[in-house]
């Protein structure tokens, strides 16, 4: 997969190709039906399937100092992607310029002039433009009128009737519902980063772990898992059960939020190695302890319980490539298959040169 972080000057190799529109936060379930989607048209058309999405999330630009809820990072949002077979990725820069660009100028100067896409397929809840104007109804409009191709792709929603949606998705992590979320991912949520050197007090309960910062991900509620961690090992990763702590550690006096990782049955020396670490079911909320002889029978405990929980896990597998594209509604742009008209916005006749 190749990645550019630009618009503009592109080879030729990869334009005409069918663009999948949006920012993918998650790469969940129903981002994968949109992706699929464009890789359908892309076939086709006997064209390339691409992905346009920003960095930093829009969110993240017009809320800045807020806490982080990113359920996956650029770096593993590309992963994602590369293993969905994506061919080529856009990685536009969100800022002032893009903030204030408006709908029908983002469609002309980015999608029309600088990527000469064919074919665009978005979500059927996508906005983008200035204030949010452009909307699924007013990017097919536009694409008559500059010969490109617009697809819809409606909700897609899991057995249980439950959309797939990142906001979903937070709120399970928040209320400890891991499980609830790879439902709706198809795959464990996952934290992942570089082992820390940390207090070697696990070590010296008999339950030594390996430490990572949560970075630029969600928080979600803090307590004990059982998990499944990725370990880097070159060529390869070994994938092997634990449990953990997301917390502050009260018992020890802890105040910075980190995860701490116990793998069952692993000797290595793991300071400065890659983690992955997927979260399979959540186990307690963090508690203050009377002492480390109380911590150390607890930790005795929850290990048991998340070993019992791992045997029996019958989920997807962590790391697992995303599945082919769910099998979802969607609209081809014509008026009025998209939305009422009467909702969508009015196209200007013209675009200033001063866009």
């Amino acid at each position: 997969m190749r990645l550019f972080r630009h618009h503009t000057e592109i080879p030729v190799e990869a334009r005409n190709a069918v663009v999948a529109l949006g920012n993918f936060d998650g790469v969940h379930r129903g981002h994968q039906a949109v992706i699929g989607t464009a890789q359908a048209k892309a076939r086709e058309l006997g064209t390339g399937a691409a992905v346009l999405t920003f960095e930093p999330h829009p969110r993240e630009f017009f809320k800045p100092g807020q806490p982080s809820f990113r359920l996956t990072p650029l770096r593993i949002k590309v992963r994602q992607l590369e293993a969905m077979g994506v061919d080529d990725l856009f990685v536009l820069p969100f800022g002032p310029r893009l903030a204030q660009m408006s709908a029908e100028a983002f469609v002309i100067e980015v999608l029309v002039e600088g990527l000469a896409a064919q074919h665009v397929v978005v979500g059927y809840d996508f906005v983008f433009g200035r204030e949010r104007r452009g909307n699924a109804a007013l990017l097919a409009d536009l694409g008559k009128l500059h010969g490109l191709g617009v697809t819809s792709v409606a909700a897609a929603a899991s057995d249980q009737g439950e959309v797939y949606s990142s906001t979903k998705i937070r709120e399970h992590l928040q209320a400890g519902r891991p499980m609830s979320a790879t439902a709706l991912l198809g795959r464990p949520w996952e934290i992942e980063g570089r082992v820390e050197h940390g207090d070697r007090r696990g070590r010296q309960l008999g339950f030594p772990t390996a430490n990572i910062a949560i970075g630029d991900y969600l928080e979600p509620r803090l307590g004990v898992y059982a998990v499944k961690a990725g370990i880097d090992m070159g060529a390869a990763t070994r994938w092997v059960d634990g449990v953990a702590n997301l917390g502050r550690r009260p018992t020890v006096g802890g105040t910075r939020v980190q995860l701490e990782v116990h793998l069952f049955d692993v000797a290595l020396d793991l300071y400065g190695r890659h983690l992955r670490v997927a979260f399979i079911d959540f186990l307690r909320p963090e508690m203050k302890f009377a002492g480390l002889d109380a911590l150390k029978a607890q930790i005795a405990q929850d290990s048991a319980r998340a070993r019992e929980i791992l045997a029996a896990y019958a989920g997807p597998d962590p790391g697992a490539s995303p599945r082919p594209a769910l099998k979802a509604p969607e609209n081809e742009a014509s008026p009025g298959d998209v939305y009422d008209r009467a909702l969508r916005p009015k196209i200007r006749p013209k675009i200033s040169s001063n866009h």
